[in-house]
């Protein structure tokens, strides 16, 4: 399967996309720029800035959004006004990076530090009375976190460890039970992910322009290919939720080098998505 090109090369480091009714379809975060980006009807995008950085959002479920932010987390209200929550640490050289609420409302969020330094990153969890956890420390590049339909499990990846791995979920427990779910060859890099209706688990991939298909049961069975050396993150979205969305990101690319990196673009992958989980605070 082959991406559609959506957009014109809009971001620097595209990243985070969500689909949501609330907020009138398609969002995502340049990331590195601390703006979020918004897919217009007509095909525009509107960008508006929010933080020196800005990682991941998912709604609230009463109007605005939730924010991982360069150290912490902060909500937008319904009427756009950001709150910033206090840091979570001090250490100017870790940021936040991906995360994702889970059925219960709450917001999960996980660091990496800009060196990407072994160990220094951490998985947080945001509670809908403001309490936040740390529920996974020693991880290198935290990033895609999404739960399965039944919300059972929860598949997640530290970069570093070129793997998709697989939590067991409730909620009292929590996340636990990790173990490996698969792994991607060739020291493969897994960014952001996403789970379709069929408990599908879709991988983009930041060493190469695709974003892998592995069914249930961790079989790698298809390959959506994308015009662009370093592909961030997939989401599902459209009014039917049949349209995978996918984002991709220039960091580090040479002027005049891979031309469409940055762009949003598009897949139709025969398959429907999960309704995003909104943060319950």
């Amino acid at each position: 399967m082959r991406a559609q090109q959506v957009t014109d090369p809009v971001a620097y480091h595209g990243e985070g996309p969500v689909w949501s009714p609330s907020w009138g379809g398609l969002r995502w975060v340049d990331m590195l720029a601390g703006d979020v980006l918004s897919l217009a009807a007509d095909g525009s995008v509107q960008r508006r800035s929010v933080s020196t950085v800005v990682a991941a959002l998912r709604p609230r479920r009463g109007g605005g959004a939730v924010l991982g932010i360069e150290r912490g987390f902060a909500l937008e209200d319904a009427d756009g006004t950001v709150t910033r929550l206090p840091p979570l640490w001090d250490d100017e050289g870790v940021r936040m990076n991906e995360g994702g609420c889970d059925p219960q409302g709450r917001f999960y969020c996980g660091s990496m530090a800009y060196d990407q330094r072994p160990g220094a990153a951490t998985l947080y969890r945001l509670d809908p009375d403001g309490g936040t956890t740390a529920v996974l420390e020693g991880v290198t590049v935290s990033n895609g976190l999404e739960w399965s339909p039944d919300g059972s499990l929860a598949y997640y990846d530290d970069t570093a460890t070129h793997r998709v791995d697989v939590f067991d979920h409730d909620p009292d427990r929590g996340l636990h039970g990790r173990r490996p779910f698969a792994e991607i060859p060739d020291g493969g890099l897994p960014d952001g992910l996403a789970v379709d209706a069929d408990g599908g688990v879709w991988v983009a991939l930041a060493d190469r322009g695709e974003v892998w298909h592995f069914t249930a049961e961790g079989v790698h069975d298809e390959v959506v290919e994308v015009p662009v050396g370093m592909v961030t993150a997939c989401t599902f979205g459209g009014p039917d939720l049949d349209q995978l969305f996918i984002t991709t990101s220039r960091e580090n690319v040479p002027p005049g080098e891979d031309p469409l990196a940055g762009s949003l673009f598009r897949a139709d992958v025969g398959v429907r998505g999960l309704p995003v989980r909104e943060f319950a605070g």
